[in-house]
């Protein structure tokens, strides 16, 4: 008996049958394809970590280098697993010709190496370790990715030539975020071209625990050995390796989150109008004996049913679209070993979606026991009794028009009944807008400052060469006398020792300079203004237990100086450990200087990067909009294609809540519709009724949303960013995106629908639906 009633209410209902199927495969999707993603980005970074033996504490260091202290020093310190120097032979990017085009364009340190020995492996995109012949070379997976080179390209660098014979994967300068990138070529080649640049070294450390990682760095500074240049630890390599993909999945998990809360309530409206349309026949079937938990057991099987044929649909379009989105992992880190784990969770998602959507139906279905069995036979439809806009009356009402006034009048007097589409129209706004202002933000040029890097037009890097100082002095004095940069900034890195608490010393690479010129973002505090003050970058602040107003103590110029922290912010270059300050200094050598400029008209930036790069060869020279491209370029396109993803989702989801909403409304308000159309109200009348309640929820809704998502959604962006290294952060918004595209996409999908559910009006007859 069961499952012909069930089978005839589906075929009477196909299209309610239908809307529910779809939301509940929407949220199934949605969340198997966050699970899926989440374990299997997570298992292909620690492939490739393991894979790759990526080192646990790695010093760059430019410069003469000791082999011999160092090995002395890894052979004493029992934290010590493996060890290991490599050399990286850093070209300037003019000299490396790939297919007749230069990498000068490029803001990349390119640079070229041989095959590890014991650990830190360069792997092809099958994950095995590269042994690279004679006359071949291996590029870096993102040149394949962007169409720079291909196998069989022809790559010349000081008038050698190579044949690209794959491409390799690293696992510590994957990411555009790691301003390196490896090439790989043999013994030989290499010792032949070795005279072509500047050479680098890899101070490379294995631990036989990670644990100890804060402790070995603490012995590597006590040492005092060589470390001009950054210093990166394992955490910061795994962070680095997910940030692009990791933000992708982040947009996908909120999505899924609030489409399963929006599934809820569509369920709750397809439910509901079921139950209206029925009202009737339950009333029947309740006179005659039947029982609410037999009245119950018919409705739960068939929303069981329709959930499990959603979820097991969901499940499988998960399918079809992790392979485009695991595409990108799998191309950067290769397959996961945890495959079939990201499997099971995908599977245990979806099965908690259909058990939450049963839980969810039986909790609704608990309003069979306040129908009334006479009610429901005489009126074939609940009886709401309005509350709420008592003193809202038509005789009053002087500014609206009456059709538009009832509709806004029957809103506030079922408030209840339109919470439930109000919700879904705040959330569908949020989900628009927050990955849209997101989006937004990344792409901006002012999200550098996120990232501890100054806001300009042009930025020159001078490193690796002698002399530093004195060449960012030369390239001050020529920006001095060039009118066409309004203003400039020279900032230089020393490493200086600071005191712990505990008596030990630690090295802190502090950037000098006048930082008010190009300011960062501050999460807390302010940059330093004074000669006793300095700011930290938040995982110094972090590890150093300080926060603006503590005092830290400085070995300058051989003497303990005691300063004032004035503010923190975000940073991840150079393993995100630096401070910045505006004193001076006698005796330290300079690791590396950046000059920040601005120009009087931004259109110059491409004829002075041309201009600064011909004349300081010994300078690596960009523009802003371009470095930025080039190191957020792949989150910034994996973010966009996820917010676009996002509103399609949510204009779909509009119009279907809104189309069924609108023909329950209709349905529930049968008795009202014949009523006003024998007071003569026309069926124009009666649209423009329904529109107007459509367009009051509506203009609610945007509201709520946009204020929702400028508010709770930049927290929440702020500590999925802060993840990733940036701990201060504010949305920059697109006024024409976030106020003007997003609404009237809305907008015109809620109206349109209202136009198409409404339309049933017209067919309600007066003499078949005015009962007595």
């Amino acid at each position: 008996m069961y499952y012909r009633i069930i089978r005839n209410d589906i075929l009477k209902s196909k299209g309610i049958t239908m809307t529910t199927m779809i939301f509940v495969a929407a949220a199934a999707m949605l969340v198997s394809l966050s699970a899926i993603l989440v374990v299997n980005l997570s298992g292909a970074i620690d492939t490739l970590m393991k894979q790759a033996g990526t080192p646990h504490f790695m010093q760059m260091h430019s410069g003469e280098l000791d082999k011999a202290r160092f090995t002395a020093f890894a052979e004493q310190n029992s934290k010590v697993d493996e060890f290991q120097v490599l050399d990286f032979l850093n070209v300037e990017g003019a000299r490396i010709i790939i297919d007749g085009k230069s990498l000068a364009d490029s803001v990349q340190d390119n640079g070229f190496s041989t095959q590890s020995g014991k650990f830190d492996y360069l792997l092809d995109l099958d994950g095995n370790v590269i042994t690279a012949a004679d006359g071949e070379v291996y590029v870096p997976v993102t040149y394949m990715k962007d169409g720079t080179a291909k196998v069989g390209s022809t790559i010349a660098v000081a008038g050698k030539n190579f044949t690209v014979a794959g491409f390799l994967r690293d696992s510590q300068m994957n990411s555009l975020l790691a301003s390196s990138k490896r090439f790989l070529v043999s013994p030989h080649d290499y010792a032949e071209i070795k005279d072509s640049g500047s050479t680098e070294y890899l101070i490379e450390f294995r631990l036989k625990d990670l644990s100890t990682l804060g402790a070995f760095e603490t012995d590597y500074t006590a040492a005092g050995l060589e470390a001009n240049g950054p210093t990166i630890t394992y955490p910061l390599f795994k962070m680095l390796n997910a940030i692009s993909d990791g933000l992708m999945i982040a947009v996908i998990l909120l999505a899924s989150v609030l489409v399963v809360v929006i599934a809820f309530m569509c369920i709750r409206f397809t439910l509901l109008a079921t139950i209206e349309s029925d009202y009737r026949e339950i009333g029947v079937m309740k006179a005659i004996g039947l029982r609410v938990s037999d009245l119950k057991k018919i409705y739960l099987a068939k929303y069981a049913g329709v959930a499990a044929l959603g979820s097991i649909l969901g499940f499988a379009l998960s399918f079809v679209f992790r392979g485009l989105l695991l595409e990108n992992i799998r191309l950067y880190m290769g397959e996961s070993e945890n495959s079939a784990l990201a499997l099971g969770c995908g599977v245990i998602g979806v099965l908690l979606v259909f058990l939450a959507v049963t839980a969810y139906v039986y909790r609704v279905l608990t309003r069979f026991r306040k129908i009334s069995p006479a009610e429901a036979i005489r009126f074939g439809t609940s009886q709401d009794h309005p509350a709420g806009s008592k003193r809202f009356n038509l005789s009053s009402n002087r500014l609206l028009n009456t059709n538009i006034f009832l509709g806004v009048k029957d809103v506030l007097s079922r408030k209840s009944l339109y919470g439930t589409m109000l919700a879904v129209l705040v959330i569908s706004a949020f989900i628009m807008i927050v990955p849209q202002n997101l989006y937004n933000t990344i792409a901006s040029k002012s999200f550098i400052t996120y990232m501890g890097i100054g806001d300009s037009d042009l930025r020159l890097d001078i490193q690796q060469t002698g002399n530093i100082a004195e060449k960012a002095a030369d390239i001050a004095q020529v920006m001095d006398q060039d009118a066409a940069i309004s203003r400039y900034a020279v900032l230089t890195t020393q490493a200086l020792k600071v005191k712990l608490g505990d008596g030990s010393e630690e090295r802190l690479k502090v950037e000098l300079g006048d930082h008010s010129v190009f300011p960062v973002a501050y999460s807390q505090g302010n940059g330093p203004a004074a000669g006793h003050e300095i700011a930290l970058s938040a995982v110094n602040a972090d590890e150093l237990g300080k926060k603006p107003g503590d005092a830290l103590t400085l070995m300058i110029d051989g003497e303990a100086r005691e300063l004032t922290v004035s503010g923190i912010y975000s940073d991840v270059t150079n393993g995100g450990k630096t401070a910045k300050a505006v004193f001076s200094t006698k005796s330290a050598e300079v690791m590396w200087s950046v000059i920040y400029a601005e120009l009087t008209d931004s259109s110059l930036t491409g004829s002075k990067v041309t201009e600064y790069a011909d004349r300081f060869n010994y300078a690596k020279v960009s523009g802003i909009d371009e470095f930025v491209t080039q190191t957020f370029g792949s989150t910034i396109s994996s973010v966009g294609k996820a917010s676009w993803a996002a509103i399609a989702v949510m204009l779909f989801i509009n119009v279907l809540i809104t189309l069924l909403f609108m023909r329950m409304l209709v349905a529930k308000d049968r008795h009202s519709i014949a009523v006003m159309k024998s007071l003569g109200f026309t069926n124009s009348d009666l649209t423009v009724q329904y529109f107007s309640r459509s367009l009051f929820v509506l203009l609610i809704g945007m509201v709520l949303g946009t204020l929702l998502a400028n508010t709770l959604g930049q927290v929440l962006a702020g500590v999925l960013i802060s993840s990733f290294g940036a701990s201060s952060f504010k949305f920059v918004i697109n006024p024409l995106s976030a106020y003007v595209l997003c609404p009237l996409m809305m907008a015109g999908s809620v109206l349109t629908a209202t136009i198409i559910g409404t339309a049933g009006t017209g067919r309600i007859q007066i003499s078949g639906n005015i009962k007595e």
